[in-house]
């Protein structure tokens, strides 16, 4: 049976104990350890979703593979608890534990370009921002998220969506290799030739199987700016604008990504709005937009070249550190009439004007790929939809993560019933399984090798075999 908890962690002012045998970590590590009690602990503690209070015993600031493995052969000889951070951007907070041991790769940031062969070699602890910086610097990218203060590795490991994904598929499909330290502590390459099942499993199956250290990516030559706009209709209007987006996303090309949202103004009104992304020549761009651009009366933010790192930053302010967040996901093949009206009739109970309900489009080239090929399992799908609180005040928890919840309860009858790995909460196994899809008992396989002790198990789990 599915549970839904509520995201926020239950440490709050618990004293930690102190780990037995850390002094030998330190003596051995390269990075930095920070304790509870050390000046930085309650910063070092922190992740992005502020409704997150956890304390671990141990933060490990990792600054190369080596670190990464002693960090592993500590914490698995002392049978302590392990997350796994990068940027920490997990809506559950499964990047921090309490009284256990986080492996913080946020200071691996190495990248380095070929822009010959087209590949980047990324670490583990690179941003979005930082990753998609020194690719543009050749005119070149790979589909990355939309939040660039993002890590890059949890992304990529759950599948990775993006404004290119539709032309170049997900993060996860323009992965040519992978480094890692898997829970026996040695050092592994995965790739079509090396750990092949291993290769097949990282790329959409999460953080299960081991920490990736670093990975390689085929970059594609998008230049340095691509067409874009923006289209916001008066909710009186929603309606009628939101089935002549569906329609027109429906058979939208491979190069045009098109999200939306329901969303509220300071002043309170609500309203419709889509975001318009053309990767490819502009003047066809144009011409292939110019009726989703032409209908009905809304205010627009004309197509003009927009610089691609503007992009992928035009959400930050959106998506502050800090602040509290819930959100419960799910996929749709389409948006019916039905779910058009759910949408608007459940989006008008938000609690929160920072509230929304986001509309992110996928299909194009990440459904052509077939659903073996990869870990990552819901192809078929045209949107991930799902309601967002935001809010600030923790009095305000309940109020806003059942809003949240009601509003996904409302939309279940047009779901296709998967969810996506990376927006997946503490969720439960059966919404696990969900996001695998067929995929799953290939990935227990596959588990029960690497893994059999469950160790990496901060995560959206896939357990071995009992």
């Amino acid at each position: 049976m599915a549970t839904d908890r509520a995201s926020a962690g239950s440490g709050a002012g618990v004293a930690q104990p102190v780990l037995e045998g850390f002094d030998g970590l330190r003596q051995n590590l390269r990075g930095q350890i920070v304790v509870p009690g050390d000046a930085g602990y309650e910063q070092a503690r922190k992740v992005w979703n502020g409704a997150i209070d956890r304390r671990p015993a141990l933060i490990v600031y990792c600054i190369c593979s080596s670190d990464v493995v002693e960090a592993v052969n500590f914490a698995r000889e002392g049978h302590h608890a392990v997350a796994v951070r990068s940027g920490g951007h997990n809506l559950a907070g499964l990047s921090v534990c309490d009284a256990g041991v986080v492996i913080d790769l946020s200071r691996m940031k190495q990248i380095d370009v070929d822009p010959v062969r087209r590949i980047a070699r990324a670490e583990a602890g690179l941003t979005l921002h930082e990753f998609d910086e020194a690719t543009q610097a050749h005119g070149l990218a790979t589909t990355m998220g939309v939040n660039s203060d993002t890590g890059m590795a949890g992304l990529t490991l759950g599948g990775g969506f993006g404004k290119l994904g539709r032309k170049y598929g997900l993060a996860c499909d323009n992965l040519v290799a992978v480094e890692m330290v898997t829970a026996d502590g040695e050092c592994r390459r995965a790739s079509a030739t090396d750990n092949v099942d291993l290769f097949w499993a990282v790329r959409g199956g999460g953080g299960n199987f081991g920490i990736v250290t670093a990975f390689e990516y085929v970059l594609h030559p998008i230049g340095t700016n691509l067409l874009a706009g923006s289209l916001m209709y008066r909710y009186g209007d929603a309606r009628d604008a939101m089935r002549f987006y569906a329609a027109f996303a429906h058979s939208a090309p491979d190069e045009l990504s098109l999200d939306a949202a329901l969303a509220t103004a300071p002043s309170g009104e609500r309203f419709f709005n889509v975001s318009v992304c053309y990767v490819g020549a502009m003047e066809e761009g144009e011409r292939v937009v110019a009726p989703l651009m032409a209908y009905g009366a809304p205010e627009a933010r004309p197509l003009e070249p927009v610089p691609y790192l503007q992009l992928q930053s035009a959400s930050d302010a959106v998506f502050l550190r800090g602040r509290r967040y819930y959100w419960k996901a799910q996929f749709l093949s389409e948006l019916s009439n039905g779910a058009i009206d759910a949408l608007l009739r459940v989006y008008e109970s938000a609690p929160s004007r920072a509230s929304m309900f986001i509309l992110q489009q996928v299909g194009g080239a990440i459904a052509r790929v077939p659903k073996p090929a990869t870990a990552y399992a819901n192809r078929e799908a045209l949107f991930d939809a799902f309601p967002l609180s935001i809010w600030d005040e923790a009095t305000e928890d309940d109020l806003n993560i059942r809003w949240a919840r009601e509003a996904w309860s409302a939309l279940r009858p047009f779901s296709t019933g998967g969810v996506y790995a990376n927006n997946l909460g503490d969720e439960g196994e059966d919404r696990v399984r969900a996001a695998f899809g067929e995929n799953y008992s290939r990935l227990v396989e596959v588990k029960q090798r690497y893994d059999p002790d469950n160790f990496f198990r901060l995560n959206q789990n896939v357990r071995p075999t009992p």
